[in-house]
C-alpha cells in the first residue's frame, strides 16, 4: 500500500497545491415588476392554504450558481407578498434581495443574509423550490429552460421515482 502512494509523487503535495477559490456572488440587478400572465404556480404542501407562484420572466441561473426568481405568495384571504429571491444549491441556502411594493418598485431587504433552507411548514416554499424544481439531488439546474420545465411539470424529472 505504501508503494502505491509513492508511485504518484504528485499526490504527496496535493493538499498544499490545491487551489481554493472563494465563492463570490455576481452583482444582482432587480428585475421588472412581475406580470400576472408570467406567473407559474407550484405545489408546496396540502397543509397550506396559500398559493405560490414563480415569475417565469424573472427566473435566471447565474454563473455564480444561484437561481434567482420573483416569488409571489397569495394568502387565502387574498393578500399578496412579492419578493425577489435567490437559492444557492451548493449550500442549500436562500436569500431575499428585495420585497415588492404596491407601485411596482422594490424595497431592498434589510436582512439579506444567506439563510439555510429548512423543510418546515412556515417556509416550505423554499424547500419545495430547492428539492423539487431548482436543485434536484442538491445539484443546480443547467439553465432557465430546465428550471421552467420543472415548474411546468410540477417537479424536476430526475425526482420522479419509477
Amino acid at each position: 500500500m505504501c508503494g502505491a502512494f509513492f508511485a504518484f509523487p504528485a499526490l504527496a503535495n496535493f493538499d498544499e497545491e490545491y487551489e481554493t477559490r472563494q465563492w463570490q456572488e455576481i452583482a444582482v440587478v432587480l428585475p421588472a415588476a412581475p406580470k400576472q400572465e408570467s406567473m407559474l404556480p407550484f405545489f408546496v404542501s396540502a397543509a397550506s392554504r396559500n398559493k405560490f407562484f414563480v415569475d417565469s420572466a424573472s427566473l435566471s441561473v447565474g454563473a455564480d450558481g444561484v437561481v434567482r426568481y420573483i416569488l409571489l405568495v397569495e394568502t387565502h384571504g387574498g393578500a399578496r407578498n412579492v419578493t425577489y429571491e435567490g437559492i444557492r444549491c451548493a449550500t442549500r441556502e436562500r436569500r431575499i434581495y428585495a420585497s415588492g411594493r404596491h407601485d411596482g418598485g422594490w424595497s431592498k431587504s434589510r436582512n439579506n443574509a444567506w439563510e439555510r433552507i429548512r423543510d418546515i411548514a412556515p417556509a416550505r416554499q423554499h424547500a419545495a423550490l430547492f428539492l423539487d424544481h431548482f436543485c434536484p439531488g442538491g445539484v443546480i439546474v443547467r439553465d432557465e429552460a430546465e428550471a421552467l420545465d420543472a415548474l411546468r411539470r410540477g417537479g424536476h424529472p430526475s425526482n420522479i421515482l419509477w
